[in-house]
């Protein structure tokens, strides 16, 4: 009976429920900013706390500017000497203008017959003429048709993040587009250097 006793009186009586919590006074809550409660986050307004969060934009850099060019197919049966009809299009330096370029152009698969998409490093024609490739080669991988995009994008990726052991012997990439057949190139800039040239073969 003790015990039953014991804990009847421990449960709170209804008048103990209703004055538990009561409504603050007047004079506390004009007070209320001056002494924060125990485990309260004091701050100026919600948008001080939402500039505190905000991460600063930093985009990503690449160790090398790199250009995309376009050899438009129907432009080439009136061009009066190869690669004239080469336009540039776009010059990137970074990991997001990569991709925000990427992202809204045509893959392989959709150019038309007889195009030649390229990507090389900034200041470097995709000729054979320009003085940085005049010396060099290419290694060339052939594809069924519209069946190379995933190989082109793989070998954008690897050149343009230094995937390469010897990436200062690339000079780019192009990707040639054919009625029955697609071909992605490597072109590298001293052919006389086997070694380097069988490491960027393997890679």
């Amino acid at each position: 009976m003790a015990v039953e006793e014991s804990q009847k009186s421990a449960a709170p009586t209804s008048e103990e429920v209703a004055n538990a919590n009561p409504k603050p006074h007047a004079e506390d809550v004009a007070g209320s900013d001056d002494v924060p409660e125990e485990g309260e986050i004091v701050g100026d307004d919600d948008s001080s706390s939402k500039k505190s969060s905000a991460v600063p934009y930093q985009p990503h850099l690449l160790e090398h500017q790199w250009t995309f060019w376009f050899d438009n197919p129907s432009a080439k049966s009136k061009q009066t000497a190869w690669g004239s009809s080469m336009r540039s299009i776009y010059t990137f330096s970074t990991v997001e203008e990569f991709w925000s370029v990427y992202n809204n152009i045509h893959h392989p698969s959709k150019l038309p017959g007889g195009a030649d998409f390229y990507c090389f490093k900034h200041k470097i024609e995709p000729k054979w003429e320009d003085p940085v490739c005049a010396g060099g080669g290419k290694w060339t991988l052939t594809f069924g048709k519209t069946k190379s995009d995933t190989s082109w994008l793989y070998t954008l990726l690897a050149m343009i993040g230094e995937q390469f052991e010897h990436g200062d012997e690339i000079c780019g990439a192009v990707v040639n587009v054919r009625a029955r057949q697609e071909k992605i190139s490597l072109w590298t800039k001293n052919a006389s250097n086997e070694a380097a040239q069988l490491l960027v073969h393997d890679q």
